[in-house]
């Protein structure tokens, strides 16, 4: 018989283990319901959504590419719904980030051909009613509706539209009336017309509500950074907002294949005008790695913050090669309505987040660094990878398991987030349209030195399409080489237009900018020569103004220069300017506002 003293001791013993293996199992499972429960903070733009390619045979020009444009987004009973030009269905989202693509055919037998499926669509919402109606000319084109969206369930609610446009929108007012906006042209201006609630007949004759002014607003001009006055711009992808009892109607110009493309902004009493336009764009992009910012519609978040989503540019293989961005709206003190588009395209806060609309203070840790790829075709370079430009991409010479881009970082950072970013190089001549069921499958590594490598991400089993994939580390990690290896491929070659890795570097922060000049023009008062002496650890800076010195709104990116020949103004204002630089460190201090009359 043991002794008690022993017996004593073999039951502490054993209680001892037995808390040991308690304590274990908790941390266990609490480990594992902390990941279960992460949930990603962040979006970048372009929006990862699966996207369609071209739907017509001839359309293609230079090759086979995805496509759409003209999005509007509206909130739903507690979701998110975005329609876009030519998708053969639609999306929602219960948080903007994550969005299931629900596929639908809007065309009926008699609206003829397939290729315009709901081309810059409208969509409203009547009481506990969405509607849907796309641009036409004919009276033959349905309006659609339904009060469960997300189970596909819709139905005509008018078999043949009256009052057909391109480019249309719907409004509801506060007293329930409803108006419908359209207009695409360089000739023509935007319409207004209200029409019953019930039946959608039109009430009265259409208004016209606003057309261009380019020799006051130098935004407006035709062209990619042009001073010709005698090319027609286009307005159209008119939308209404209203705030504090204002009328806010916007509108897309000067053409989709700009990178000036934005979005303007007129205000009034009155839904149908008259207007007085703001002077500057309302969403402006016209520098950075995605570029544009046009034709898009402005909505509401589930905690009532505003949002604006438009139409951002690669136009490289069609002239209607484009994406989607949404960039945090706001009214200001003086019910300015304004976007906030600096740092567009880098990570923002989702809504729900603890500063929606906001950015972390991450920045671009591989601009133009050097490149280790498995193979190269032709002239698609490795290092247009990491050139900050949507239009330019590097393409292996296969789409083979294997094949692999590793960027490096140059020195040792904090890595939190990355952007894969894929380009269409030799797509398969099936992907017509909307292909279901095609999915992107990869490896992303990372290292301290170059041989010895890390998982950071496996989506090998992935079977979702995801085309401009963003990943957000659930905790970072500190690397200086980022490596992505193909698995598998929808369609074409293994070709990336950015391989975007965002975090801190652990250097010094560019110093303010000096010599900072504005010289605007005396025969075109929208133009002006901005010039300043480069900042010698910087490869980037912003540029923001604006007609007061506390209202800097408008931003533009310039990379590897130090000058910009701006065509933007209103020629009846004086403006006002600042400029910071940017590196993979952070941000300089904004120099103080100079003014230019």
């Amino acid at each position: 018989m043991l002794p008690a003293s022993v017996f004593q001791f073999n039951i502490v013993a054993a209680l001892r283990s037995k808390v040991v293996l308690l304590l274990s199992i908790g941390l266990l499972f609490g480990a594992y319901n902390l990941q279960a429960q992460y949930k990603q903070q962040t979006y970048c733009n372009p929006i990862n959504i699966d996207y369609g390619y071209t739907p017509i045979p001839n359309f293609s020009e230079w090759g086979r590419h995805r496509a759409t444009a003209d999005p509007v987004i509206v909130t739903y009973k507690g979701d998110y719904y975005l329609f876009s030009t030519n998708q053969w269905g639609y999306w929602w989202s219960s948080d903007m980030l994550n969005w299931k693509f629900i596929s639908k055919k809007f065309l009926r037998p008699w609206n003829g051909g397939v290729y315009d499926e709901l081309c810059a669509p409208a969509v409203g919402i009547i009481g506990d009613t969405m509607i849907v109606f796309g641009s036409t000319y004919t009276s033959k084109f349905t309006i659609w509706m339904s009060t469960n969206p997300k189970a596909n369930d819709w139905k005509p609610l008018v078999d043949s539209f009256e009052m057909g446009g391109w480019d249309p929108s719907f409004f509801t007012d506060d007293d329930g009336k409803l108006y419908m906006y359209n207009g695409s042209s360089n000739r023509y201006p935007l319409y207004g017309i209200e029409l019953n609630r019930h039946t959608l007949a039109p009430i009265a004759y259409r208004k016209e509500m606003y057309f261009l002014e380019q020799d006051r607003y130098g935004w407006q001009r035709f062209g990619e950074n042009t001073d010709n006055t005698f090319l027609d711009p286009f307005i159209e992808g008119a939308t209404m907002n209203k705030h504090n009892g204002k009328y806010y109607l916007q509108y897309g110009a000067p053409g989709t294949e700009f990178s000036g493309y934005a979005d303007g902004v007129v205000v009034g009493d009155n839904p149908l005008g008259p207007f007085t336009p703001q002077s500057d764009p309302l969403s402006y992009k016209p520098g950075g790695f995605s570029r544009g910012a046009g034709h898009g519609a402005t909505f509401k978040d589930v905690n009532n913050n505003y949002w604006h989503v438009s139409t951002s540019i690669i136009c490289v293989k069609n002239t209607f090669e484009r994406r989607i961005g949404i960039w945090p709206a706001r009214f200001d003190k003086d019910d300015v309505m304004w976007c906030n588009a600096a740092f567009g395209d880098y990570p923002h806060y989702l809504p729900g987040a603890t500063s929606p609309g906001g950015r972390p203070e991450w920045m671009l840790l591989n601009y133009k660094k050097p490149v280790v790829v498995s193979s190269t075709l032709a002239s698609y370079y490795a290092n247009n990878a990491v050139d900050e430009s949507i239009r330019t991409y590097w393409s292996a010479a296969t789409s083979n398991k294997g094949e692999f881009i590793q960027s490096d970082l140059g020195n040792l950072s904090t890595v939190k987030a990355i952007q894969i970013n894929y380009a269409d190089q030799d797509v398969d001549s099936s992907f017509l349209g909307k292909s279901l069921g095609v999915f992107h499958q990869y490896k992303l590594y990372y290292s301290l030195d170059g041989k010895k490598w890390n998982i950071l991400k496996d989506k090998s089993n992935n079977k979702t399409d995801v085309p401009h994939d963003y990943i957000e580390l659930e905790q970072p990690v500190e690397a200086r080489f980022i490596k992505l290896e193909n698995i598998h491929m929808p369609t074409g070659k293994f070709a990336i237009s950015g391989l975007r890795v965002f975090g801190n570097g652990h250097g010094a922060k560019p110093s303010a900018v000096q010599n900072f000049i504005v010289l605007r023009t005396e025969k075109d008062k929208r133009s002006a020569y901005i010039k300043w002496r480069p900042v010698d650890n910087a490869f980037a800076y912003n540029i923001y103004y604006g007609t007061n010195p506390d209202k800097l709104y408008t931003c533009i990116m310039v990379h590897d220069n130090n000058e910009y020949w701006l065509k933007t103004m209103d020629n009846q204002k004086p403006y006002y300017f600042s400029i910071e630089a940017i590196n993979e460190n952070g941000v300089s201090q904004k120099s103080t506002p100079i003014k230019s009359e």
